[in-house]
């Protein structure tokens, strides 16, 4: 049985290839989530909004021929975007660039040794309260931020209902924060 969200869903997507106007609530679902994805993979605001754009652009182009085989709607979002990162990320090899600035522009522009060992010092701590905690916690924090999965997912894995795996993820922040906390780095 399908979930009132699918269900919804799939009548937007029915919607949208009639009326692309349509098109807009599901663009509104999942921009965010799509930005943040690209994101994470090309490390800099114009190349994630631009390749965002993109992703959302060829999806309301294609969304006549998607077809729905159980996957959720944002699946398909994923696999535009990831192909997209893919394309930039094989074009930039291919067409190596040296920067023409000013060598002065230029060391303005990098951070200080301080902040790079400071951003490094945090990173480090961040990691050790990780390994610091219970297996299933580092499990948990794999799956949610690496692998980016739902919390009904990692639930399935787990072997934990999602409510569940909500809880323990609410708890694992908070481990995390009194950990940090009380190494002074917060």
């Amino acid at each position: 049985m399908r979930s009132l969200e699918h269900l919804d869903e799939t009548i937007l997507i029915e919607q949208a290839k009639e009326e692309p106007t349509a098109f807009g609530e599901l663009y509104e679902r999942y921009v965010d989530k799509i930005y943040s994805y690209i994101y994470y993979r090309v490390g800099n605001d114009d190349d994630a909004e631009d390749l965002t754009a993109r992703t959302f652009f060829q999806a309301l182009d294609k969304i006549g021929s998607y077809e729905d085989r159980g996957a959720p709607f944002s699946a398909w979002l994923y696999r535009i975007a990831h192909n997209l990162v893919a394309n930039l990320h094989r074009q930039r090899s291919r067409h190596k660039t040296v920067p023409f600035e000013d060598p002065v522009v230029a060391a303005i522009r990098r951070p200080s040794p301080a902040a790079v060992v400071e951003k490094q010092e945090a990173r480090e701590a961040l990691l050790g309260a990780i390994h610091r905690l219970p297996e299933d916690r580092q499990q948990l924090l794999l799956l949610k931020f690496v692998e980016h999965m739902p919390n009904a997912q990692i639930g399935e894995i787990m072997g934990r209902t999602e409510s569940s795996i909500k809880s323990l993820y609410h708890r694992t922040l908070l481990a995390l924060r009194s950990d940090l906390q009380e190494r002074n780095f917060f």
